[in-house]
């Protein structure tokens, strides 16, 4: 299909309210890719115009006639951080975070039952997994790249598998850069309000989507904001949660910039200076964890013995039934 009919046709799937929208989504995707260095997953530009058209893909996946599909992944575009700031350090299994939280959900139901109804998994996000998960898929993808060239075969399919994941974790990368996917504020504020800001759950389309667009974003607005590949080394989760960290510290700037005008003005520069940097931000992000899965798949996958499976693997828990990552 052409990239234009492509387009087309994802511009026409029903699409939730509740992500970036599909303008934000495509410029941090196709950002990202054209900013890999010589040294990186080159081979990713040949499917920027199908993983750009493709961003929002994920959001269609959260539809309510498809509930099996929505239950899975709703949790996966967001990262509501005040609700487990009881749980340190986060852990590294998406299925012992959701066992602490029925746990703590268990422990509080009878005391602060207003508190519990929203200690679970849909109301606080598993998005750094989910992120995680794509981004490991990826470099198994990249490895058969690799092998594909390495042997004079043909990568097309192998390739076709990357830009599927670099659509996931676009998206997830993308949602985590913009501060309302990180704070139980997502959709207007809750609890106390002492500074008197909205409580109108459409602050997050008019922010994301309606102001997005009436600013006209582009990839070229936010190009020079990249800097230079990062994450090299470290551990990569860790990454994700400082990340999302980052991004939810600026939560409450987009409330303030709200109380201004309502988003209403597309030259406010503060508004657009706060858009820049976070779609700046979440391109840098993909980019560099597009680089470094690149990097990771040059070397065959690490041995690990015992198995995470194992019952005798130190880390083995037995809630689980696996080692963490």
């Amino acid at each position: 299909m052409r990239p234009a009919l492509l387009a087309l046709a994802f511009a026409l799937l029903p699409t939730p309210a509740f992500a970036w929208g599909g303008t934000a989504h495509a410029v941090i995707d196709r950002a990202a890719i054209e900013a890999i260095p010589a040294d990186g997953p080159v081979f990713l530009r040949r499917h920027v115009d199908y993983i750009a058209a493709s961003a929002a893909l994920p959001d269609s996946w959260r539809n309510n006639a498809e509930n099996f599909a929505k239950i899975e992944e709703d949790p996966n575009h967001g990262w509501f951080r005040e609700q487990f700031a009881f749980l340190k350090p986060i852990p590294r299994s998406r299925y012992a975070f959701v066992i602490a939280l029925f746990k703590r959900y268990e422990a509080i139901k009878a005391s602060d039952p207003a508190t519990a109804a929203r200690t679970n998994v849909r109301w606080t996000g598993t998005l750094p997994y989910a992120a995680m998960e794509a981004y490991q898929r990826i470099i198994v993808c990249m490895r058969q790249v690799r092998a594909a060239q390495a042997t004079g075969g043909d990568p097309a399919f192998a390739e076709q598998h990357c830009a599927f994941d670099v659509i996931r974790l676009g998206h997830y990368i993308g949602d985590g850069a913009q501060p309302l996917h990180d704070s139980v504020n997502s959709d207007g504020w809750r609890g106390p309000n002492p500074r008197h800001y909205t409580t109108d759950r459409s602050i997050h389309g008019r922010f994301e989507s309606g102001f997005v667009d009436g600013m006209k974003l582009t990839v070229a607005d936010i190009a020079p904001r990249l800097g230079t590949p990062g994450h090299r080394t470290g551990d990569m989760f860790d990454a994700i949660l400082a990340f999302l960290d980052t991004a939810g510290n600026r939560m409450e700037e987009v409330y303030r910039l709200e109380q201004r005008n309502g988003f209403h003005d597309f030259a406010d520069p503060d508004v657009r200076a706060l858009v820049y940097e976070r779609t700046g931000a979440g391109a840098a992000m993909l980019r560099d964890m597009l680089c470094r899965a690149w990097a990771e798949s040059a070397t065959p996958p690490a041995r690990i013995t015992p198995e995470p499976l194992d019952f005798t693997n130190p880390a083995f828990d037995p809630e689980t039934g696996s080692a963490p990552g």
